[in-house]
């Protein structure tokens, strides 16, 4: 089907059908859900070169990943999210670029990309706590998303003045340590990302509030941070559970940033002969990867993990629809949406032993 047969079919004009297509402002929201929904039904496919000419636009969104981040390329995480966002930009005839550069260059690809017009807009990852790309993109009128938040980017009011998607990420540490220290833990490691990034600084945040409203102190010693992979869970759980000092023991719980340091955690831990969720606790976030799923045994139940859980996928879906519309509508208030992370009981954690 073409696009003067779906026209035809809607009892259109096919002006109208193309600028619904294209998210144009000046079609009604029920025509566009109209035009968008038979579409769908016929899997009508607009010409791509016809419609950049109609638009003007590149059809293209950009990301780009820098080589001090390469370990994201190879992280279960990145790739949940960039098949989330890819399913959208498929869906509405966008192209995604992924460039890889030297630290020092990705500002360079940004001005490039700007200069160019070779892109509509940029998803920004793993925001530092303190980002200059986000000042960067602003300045150089590049429709923008950040999946995260950052303190950068503020307006006069406070208020951060661009736009993004982020979980409750000290809420939920929080929520996730309160439920160790109910249990009875009060020695419990926190094995963080690295507290450059923004999120990790935020779990540290809600993991020392849930101290401090119970009246205690963590202990500084017990708090680790690097990259989340699963040598790094493992090598942290090794160092915390062979301490056998009379005052700094080791941990009774864990709390991990992420499933890949987890199963670290869970290594170390099955070594020495000891039980998870009897002999040691631990809890983790869990992104609800595609393919590492943290699921109820075979009988049904309980989950392999506690968890804090939210799908990154799910967010890659979202970050790209907001993108898209701030694309189509770039006069638009820029969207901010804060996601409550669930959590949910496993196995693997339970009162300390005696």
């Amino acid at each position: 089907m073409n696009l003067r047969q779906l026209a035809a079919s809607l009892r259109l004009s096919q002006t109208t059908v193309s600028r619904a297509l294209n998210g144009y402002p000046e079609v009604g929201a029920a025509t566009r859900r109209r035009v968008l929904e038979a579409a769908r039904a016929a899997n009508y496919q607009p010409n791509a070169r016809a419609r950049r000419l109609a638009t003007g636009r590149a059809m293209t969104v950009g990301h780009v990943i820098s080589i001090r981040q390469q370990s994201e390329m190879i992280n279960p995480i990145f790739a949940d999210f960039i098949t989330g966002a890819g399913e959208v930009y498929a869906r509405e005839g966008y192209d995604l670029v992924l460039s890889i550069v030297p630290e020092a260059d990705e500002a360079k690809t940004f001005r490039t990309w700007a200069a160019q017009g070779s892109v509509d807009g940029v998803m920004l990852q793993a925001p530092q706590r303190q980002d200059d790309r986000i000042a960067l993109l602003s300045e150089l009128g590049i429709p923008f998303l950040v999946h995260g938040r950052s303190e950068t980017g503020r307006g006069p009011d406070g208020r951060r003045d661009y736009a993004w998607l982020d979980v409750a990420n000290a809420d939920g540490f929080q929520a996730a340590t309160g439920h160790l220290l109910g249990l009875g833990h009060r020695r419990i490691a926190l094995v963080n990302g690295p507290e450059t990034l923004d999120f990790a600084a935020r779990r540290r945040r809600g993991f020392e509030r849930a101290f401090e409203a119970a009246g205690l102190s963590a202990d500084p010693t017990l708090m680790f941070q690097d990259v989340m992979t699963e040598n790094y869970g493992y090598r942290v759980a090794v160092e915390a559970l062979d301490k056998n000092g009379k005052t700094d023991g080791p941990p009774s719980a864990f709390l991990t940033a992420s499933i890949m340091s987890a199963l670290g955690v869970q290594r170390a831990v099955i070594e020495r002969g000891l039980t998870l969720g009897r002999d040691v606790s631990l809890v983790t976030y869990d992104d609800e990867l595609s393919y590492l799923q943290n699921q109820p045994g075979p009988g049904g139940g309980l989950r392999a993990f506690s968890a804090v859980r939210s799908s990154v996928r799910a967010a890659g879906r979202r970050c790209a629809e907001l993108l898209l519309e701030q694309i189509a509508t770039p006069t638009a208030e820029k969207p901010q949406e804060l996601w409550t992370p669930q959590f949910v009981s496993g196995v693997s954690s339970g009162p300390p032993q005696a």
